[in-house]
């Protein structure tokens, strides 16, 4: 029997969808609420990007639960954004007024697309985070504009490469001296910037912007180089921020999204999170860390829901190693674990061929690995990094 008799859901997308169906797969009979503030039901992300940018798939392609919501027997309040939040009382306050009460509460919000500072508002000028988002943004598409694309991380490669596969003219501008130097290394961010300019994606480095152009439209970006990138459609790409506003004012301790122990407890009791807005200590990395990734979201989303509904004693610990992958152009790149720029990297396979295995050791141990259309490999990575395995067995695994 449930200690508790409601359970509140706020974020409608991948890892609050996933909550919602792990609670009522663990017998919670009492009831159960489901917010987002978006208007649709909850969908996938990553073919915003991708397929559905490239109007290759509608939008029912992406639908994230294909059976009935009716099975879940929730209230499922859409187009409804949380504004605040009373621990005291255990009420969540909505945008309009109304109040949701609850005993035990999942936060899963996400975020929002990162903007530059002084980001001016011209016709032209996107972000890419949620549907209504890649719609807007495929239909500027079919005008066949002369596209931009500010950050060369994930979300900005993804873009500028499906742009380019639509025959467009495309930029792709990265302030650090490689696309995704900070994260992966300049030897594989190089790699990486070859796979771009080999299908007609210019690429330009060390540059940041220092201006937009154009009065109503945007024309163009002047780069700190005194360059200038014709264009008439900016994408910004520089990744997301933690959807936390809402609680300023709560008693659940912020930094870097919510604040969780182990395991994914917030600081407030009966109440957890998991997705992008999770920062939680992970005992198997020895490090607190937030994960932006798909598999994460789900895997958190379970552990969340078994931490709410355990008595204290009975939660444990959330060990993960993080997966996440990027399809860009017909290269699936695929990475797990936390590799970091400084970690000794050791590749298997040639970079010309497009099939290699980058592998990333810190004091002898396998921190993490990124593979170039090789999948298999990294499924064995993943489980002998969650073993706490050595560089020379992920050696062995990525030569076979």
């Amino acid at each position: 029997m449930s200690r508790f008799g409601r359970i509140a859901i706020v974020g409608a997308s991948l890892a609050g969808l996933r909550a919602a169906e792990f609670v009522r797969r663990a017998k919670f009979e009492g009831t159960l609420t489901l917010i987002g503030d978006e208007p649709h039901l909850p969908y996938d992300r990553p073919p915003l990007s991708k397929e559905l940018l490239r109007g290759e798939w509608e939008e029912d392609r992406i639908a994230l639960r294909r059976k009935s919501y009716d099975e879940l027997n929730l209230e499922l309040l859409l187009g409804r954004r949380a504004t605040s939040l009373d621990t005291q009382a255990r009420r969540i306050v909505l945008q309009g007024g109304d109040a949701i009460a609850y005993d035990g509460l999942i936060i899963a919000t996400g975020g929002r697309a990162r903007t530059l500072p002084n980001q001016p508002e011209l016709e032209g000028v996107f972000t890419l985070r949620t549907l209504d988002d890649s719609k807007d943004l495929r239909e500027a598409l079919r005008g066949q504009p002369k596209v931009a694309v500010i950050g060369a991380g994930f979300i900005g490669a993804e873009v500028a490469a499906s742009a380019c596969q639509l025959g467009l003219d495309v930029t792709m501008i990265e302030a650090l001296d490689t696309p995704l130097a900070q994260s992966l290394g300049p030897r594989l961010g190089t790699i990486l910037q070859k796979v771009h300019e080999k299908r007609r994606v210019r690429v330009l480095c060390g540059r940041r912007v220092e201006r937009f152009e154009g009065e109503e439209r945007v024309r163009g970006l002047l780069l700190d180089d005194g360059s200038r990138v014709d264009c008439n459609l900016v994408v910004v790409g520089i990744g997301m921020t933690p959807s936390v506003e809402w609680l300023a004012g709560s008693p659940i301790r912020l930094e870097d999204g919510v604040r969780c122990d182990e395991t994914l407890r917030s600081s407030v009791a009966d109440v957890v999170a998991a997705g992008d807005v999770a920062s939680w200590y992970n005992p198997l990395f020895e490090e607190r860390m937030r994960v932006e990734h798909w598999t994460n979201a789900v895997e958190q989303a379970r552990h969340a829901v078994g931490t709410l509904l355990a008595s204290g004693a009975e939660a444990t610990p959330f060990e993960s190693v993080p997966m996440f992958w990027s399809d860009q152009f017909d290269i699936k790149i695929q990475g797990v674990g936390r590799p970091r720029a400084s970690d000794e990297l050791l590749l298997v396979g040639e970079p010309k061929d497009e099939r290699l295995v980058a592998l990333y050791g810190r004091e002898g141990r396998l921190i993490g690995a990124v593979a170039f259309n090789q999948p298999p490999k990294l499924i064995q990575l993943r489980t002998l990094i969650a073993q706490r395995g050595s560089l020379e067995e992920g050696l062995e695994i990525a030569r076979r």
